[in-house]
């Protein structure tokens, strides 16, 4: 299993100008192989293998213009090309996106392999630096002087931070222990998370409580004139103000999956299209905010580091317009109707927690029929299927699973 920690680092003013040189070769290179391989294809139609932008790049060392190249080590600009590689391979395979231009203002990485950096005595030194790079090891329990790294990467976030990160292979943890318990989770934008116990977790809105500072540094930056030394150090306080938003909901969404995987064995989600759903632009900001992408990915592989079972339902699943209790189906149920009574059993229903419960006994019927691929398993809608919309996927009228 591959697990990576990610320290501070604070470089001094000869490693911070060699690694800012390394970021500006690699931007160079990426942005350079893109616009080539874009080239190749769309004016002659030929697609472009690792094998050429390798060639490629060794000719450039060897012209006037770009013999900078060589300055730097040869390491990160392989792996430049490597991850433009793996890039269109997934753009291709429908995984992601056309691949971008890197900007000069946005993080800056750099990969090394272990051909260009070593440990020794715990201490790391990288490719075209003489002394070791200084950086904060706060993991308890992890001992640094046995650490093997495959992989360093050194990063500079916008605000001006420095990082590094320990790429490592380590063994397959022990499973936890078994609670006997499981839960269904219907996420929301009001309230994060509901589950079928019935517990309500609330959203702590972390952008919009800093939306007036944002909003502040942003007007302050927009004055600066252009190029000006006024405006970096604005741009960097809103640099600084986005990190603190995205740390505390970092923090936030940790604390709430690690829970949420302590306490049961199976965990049962729905299958958001959270990119269709950003299109609205009504919700768009509420739904980023609450991060539910990476909830989803920090809930999968920490289930599978504790041996616990995540199931994902299909989106279409009408979880909140049908009766937990008898199972009778509403035709229509608004988004603003938060209590409904069902008309088979006259019960009275929670929107939310009546649907964490249908989550829940949805994905115990998955794990009955496949009990040995529980994890990304689904509960497909019948009959004809329809587009996604870009809200709340169980407005639609749907029939539940057979």
């Amino acid at each position: 299993m591959r697990t990576a920690y990610r320290c501070r680092a604070y470089p001094d003013s000869e490693q911070a100008v060699v690694f800012n040189r390394t970021f500006g070769c690699v931007r160079l290179v990426w942005n350079k192989t893109l616009a080539e391989r874009h080239a190749a294809y769309h004016q002659r139609g030929e697609k472009t293998s690792y094998r050429q932008t390798d060639a490629a790049l060794t000719a450039w060392k060897k012209t006037e213009d770009l013999a900078f190249l060589s300055e730097v080590s040869s390491v990160p600009l392989q792996q430049t090309l490597r991850h433009q590689h793996a890039a269109f391979a997934n753009f291709f395979a429908g995984r992601a996106e056309y691949p971008r231009f890197k900007n000069r203002n946005s993080r800056q990485t750099a990969h090394y392999t272990r051909s260009a950096f070593r440990m020794k005595n715990s201490e790391l030194y990288m490719a075209k630096t003489r002394t070791p790079l200084r950086f904060v090891w706060s993991f308890e329990g992890v001992d640094l002087a046995a650490l093997n790294p495959t992989m360093v990467v050194i990063s500079r976030d916008p605000d001006g931070r420095w990082y590094v990160t320990f790429a490592v292979e380590s063994d397959t943890p022990e499973p936890m222990d078994s609670v006997e318990h499981a839960i269904g989770v219907d996420l929301g934008v009001k309230t994060f998370a509901v589950t079928s116990d019935g517990e309500r977790i609330a959203n702590p809105r972390h952008l919009e409580r800093k939306a007036r500072s944002l909003a502040r540094y942003q007007r302050r930056m927009a004055r600066r004139q252009p190029g000006s030394m006024n405006r970096r150090k604005a741009k960097a306080k809103v640099a600084r103000a986005h990190r603190k938003v995205r740390n505390a909901r970092t923090d936030f969404l940790h604390r709430t999956s690690t829970n949420l995987i302590r306490r049961a064995d199976t965990i049962v989600i729905e299958d958001l299209a959270v990119t269709n759903m950003v299109k609205n632009h009504a919700l768009a900001r509420a739904i980023s905010d609450a991060g539910w992408g990476e909830f989803r990915r920090q809930l999968e592989y920490k289930a599978e580091r504790a041996g616990r079972a995540l199931v994902v339902i299909d989106r279409w699943y009408p979880s909140s317009k049908t009766c937990s209790v008898c199972g009778h189906l509403l035709a229509e149920l608004s988004l603003s109707t938060r209590h409904w009574t069902c008309p088979g059993c006259r019960t009275r229903r929670d929107r939310d927690i009546n649907a964490a419960k249908n989550i829940l006994a949805a994905g115990q019927a998955v794990t009955r029929e496949a009990p040995g691929d529980a994890c990304g398993a689904g509960v497909r809608r019948q009959g004809s299927s329809l587009p996604q919309p870009a809200l709340k996927q169980e407005t639609r009228a749907a029939r539940p699973p057979a």
